[in-house]
């Protein structure tokens, strides 16, 4: 049984995890069509660029957006001003931290579900009187479906487990943004909280586990396709 606590715990890093998709998805498609079909100078470091997140300790990646989106931050000053919207130390921030440490995953997953279709069938629906983004959302985008579900799994189970950019970007921070390791590191260092730290721990694995097995039988559906 867990307790209330514990529910809001979880209620926020599966609303983390869900909205850290749904911003991922689109640029992940942007850009993998770019790197997947276009060829340009630059195109090497616009890859490194997009894959920088993965390698990059989780701490940087939260001190980096601190300095970009805080308060006094080059772009995040811009938000509150004009938009009213400030993101360090609040749930949004969390999914931006989140978004961006994924960000990789799900561009390679799309990427290459983009790079597995056939350009001539984009040509041949262009033929046909479909217009260049009519093909693409018809059949390239359809096609590369499972792929992008694929990647979207993906980035919902590395969004389960980040830990460094979020304390670093929006802290711990009880009903805002203590996701699911943020509440098992705090549980850790109270008194008697191996047991809620278990829970929450056993509840993690659960999850990433299924959203990986979910991955994994929707790629090679894929490739048997």
């Amino acid at each position: 049984m867990l307790t209330l606590e514990e529910w809001e715990v979880l209620g926020i890093s599966m609303r983390v995890g869900i909205f850290c998709v749904l911003i991922s998805l689109p640029p992940a498609v942007l850009v993998g069509w770019v790197l997947a079909r276009c060829v340009f100078r630059g195109k090497v470091i616009l890859d490194g660029l997009c894959h920088l997140p993965l390698v990059l300790p989780p701490v940087v990646t939260g001190y980096l957006l601190l300095v970009l989106f805080g308060r006094r931050g080059m772009l995040g000053g811009g938000l509150e001003g004009v938009l009213g919207l400030w993101l360090a130390f609040t749930w949004k921030g969390a999914v931006l931290a989140s978004a961006v440490v994924g960000f990789p995953l799900m561009l390679r997953a799309v990427r290459l579900a983009i790079e597995g279709v056939d350009p001539r069938l984009e040509g041949a629906a262009r033929t046909l009187g479909a217009g260049p983004l009519r093909a693409f959302w018809t059949v390239t985008l359809r096609l590369a479906s499972p792929g992008l579900l694929a990647g979207s799994l993906l980035t919902f189970a590395r969004s389960l487990g980040e830990f460094g950019a979020t304390i670093t970007f929006v802290s711990n921070i009880a009903g805002e943004t203590r996701t699911l390791p943020l509440a098992i590191f705090t549980y850790l260092n109270q008194p008697e909280g191996e047991a809620a730290a278990a829970r929450l721990a056993a509840i993690s694995v659960v999850l990433s586990f299924a959203a990986l097995l979910a991955s994994e039988g929707v790629a090679r559906r894929m490739g048997r396709a």
